[in-house]
This record gives C-alpha cells, sequence and structure tokens, in this order.
C-alpha cells in the first residue's frame, strides 16, 4: 500500500501546521504580557498608595498636633513622624521584592541600606514603639524584626 501525496497536500498541512504554531506562540506571549501587566497595576497602585501616605506624614510635619486623628497621642515628634515614613519607604520596598520587581542585587542594597540605618540611627528605638500599634503587615514586621534589627544586635555584640 503506497501512500499517494502530492506536493500541494504536503504544503497545505505544513501551513496548517504552522498556522497553529503562530497561534500559540502568541495565546503564550500574551497571556505573560497579561501577567506583567497585573504585576505593573498592582506596582502602580502601591506606588500611588505609599504617595498618599507620604502626603498625610508631610502633614503630621507641619501639624504633629493631627497624629491624635490616627494614633490618638497628644502628638508625635517629628522625629517619630519621620522614622513612621523611613519606615514606609521600607515596608515599601519588602513590598515590591515580594512581587518579583526588584531584582538581588537591588534588594541587597535596600537591606544594607536597613541595617544601617538601624545600626547608626534611632529608627531602631522608634521601631519598637511604632511595632507595638501594628502599623506594618506582620510579614515585614518579621523581616525587620529577624533580618535587620536581629543582624544589627549580633553584629553590635
Amino acid at each position: 500500500m503506497v501512500l499517494n501525496i502530492e506536493i500541494s497536500d504536503v504544503l497545505s498541512i505544513t501551513q496548517t501546521i504552522g498556522i497553529i504554531g503562530t497561534l500559540l506562540l502568541a495565546l503564550y506571549f500574551s497571556k505573560r504580557q497579561i501577567k506583567d501587566l497585573s504585576v505593573d497595576t498592582e506596582t502602580k497602585v502601591l506606588s500611588d498608595l505609599d504617595e498618599k501616605m507620604h502626603r498625610l506624614e508631610e502633614h503630621l510635619l507641619e501639624r504633629p498636633e493631627l497624629a491624635r486623628v490616627i494614633n490618638n497621642v497628644q502628638s508625635m515628634s517629628p522625629e517619630g513622624v519621620y522614622s513612621f515614613d523611613v519606615l514606609n519607604v521600607f515596608s515599601h520596598a519588602h513590598d515590591m521584592r515580594e512581587r518579583k520587581i526588584l531584582n538581588d542585587n537591588e534588594w541587597h542594597g535596600w537591606v544594607e541600606w536597613m541595617r544601617t540605618c538601624f545600626r547608626l540611627g534611632t529608627i531602631k528605638d522608634n521601631w519598637g514603639r511604632i511595632q507595638e500599634s501594628k502599623w506594618y503587615d506582620p510579614v515585614f514586621e518579621d523581616f525587620i524584626n529577624k533580618e535587620i534589627v536581629a543582624y544589627v544586635e549580633r553584629e553590635t555584640k
């Protein structure tokens, strides 16, 4: 039994395989692009929220008595407000790392900067007070306590 396939049939089958392959590649790359777009949208939303929080903190620096609105304290010192602002930036960087926006090299730089701030500045003291209020994501708090504070304490012993 001999198959009698003409050249036009072979070309037709090859063309069909090529079209299906092209459609599968287009589907793969469009799904990937949609996923990247989703991550970009999340990042933009987080950045917008971070910017709004920063503006609120600027108001607290101008008028510390407004701190009672969110924390029911008489007022926050400018150092306390600034510590809160710095920790918000650290938290935002941590969120970007969790979403795989920051690569390993960028993240290493952030971690070293955080450790330096906790080692040399007063933010470590303010962290203890701010953490009591449970302002931050527990994953971020755990990161600060285990990777930043514990590291700095081991380093200074």
